[in-house]
């Protein structure tokens, strides 16, 4: 189904930010980008998503390794005994992880991800984790070499490693390439930068709608 993803702000990435943009998705491809009225225009019947503040490409999460690996990721049911941000370290060593409380923390880390418009993680996975990963659609690719993990662990928001947008997404959005993109709560990049990609409302894999704030 074709689909416009809209939002006041549409930035690319290596091409001109777009006012009044959209983004038109056919499948898992990226149908055409442009000013709203023109996107609309070449796409009639398409259903039409708008978002606020901006569109930018999805974003790479570097430390999806230990996200998924060395720390826990409680289950709501679990929040008024563990709290509900991720558990690693002693905290870990100290509680008994069954591999059924590990496949949903794995589950829940991949979802919490999403939510901070990940769509593609870095790292080598072992054979569930990796087969998780597979099946929510995000794109795997190499860790950075001597990847340093910021001193309180790593951490869901893949700005947290300090790098400015075009360090942070995992390629451009251009025409003819893969639907990976989210849409933020913020009215700029300096913007979403400052705030961070917890502000995400929207993140869109592979054409997919995999995450949408309430």
């Amino acid at each position: 189904m074709l689909t416009v993803h809209a939002a006041p702000l549409v930035l690319p990435v290596g091409a001109a930010a777009v006012h009044d943009g959209a983004v038109a998705v056919d499948g898992d491809r990226i149908a055409a980008i442009g000013v709203y009225d023109a996107v609309v225009e070449a796409f009639p019947l398409a259903r039409v998503r708008r978002w606020p503040g901006v569109i930018t490409p999805g974003l790479r999460q570097r430390h999806a390794g230990p996200l998924l690996i060395s720390v826990y990721h409680p289950d709501p049911r679990e929040a008024p005994e563990l709290g509900t941000e991720p558990i690693g370290g002693s905290a870990l060593e100290a509680l008994e992880i069954d591999e059924t409380r590990w496949a949903g923390s794995v589950r829940r880390g991949i979802a919490r991800m999403l939510a901070h418009g990940t769509t593609a993680v870095a790292g080598d996975f072992p054979a569930p984790v990796r087969t998780a990963v597979r099946r929510s659609g995000l794109t795997v690719v190499p860790a950075p070499p001597a990847d340093r993990i910021p001193a309180g662990g790593p951490g869901l928001d893949p700005f947290v490693a300090g790098a400015d947008l075009a360090g942070t997404v995992n390629g451009p959005l251009e025409a003819g390439g893969r639907a990976d993109l989210a849409a933020f709560d913020a009215p700029d990049e300096a913007a979403l930068v400052a705030r961070g990609a917890g502000c995400c409302v929207a993140t869109v894999v592979g054409g997919r709608l995999v995450h949408r704030a309430r």
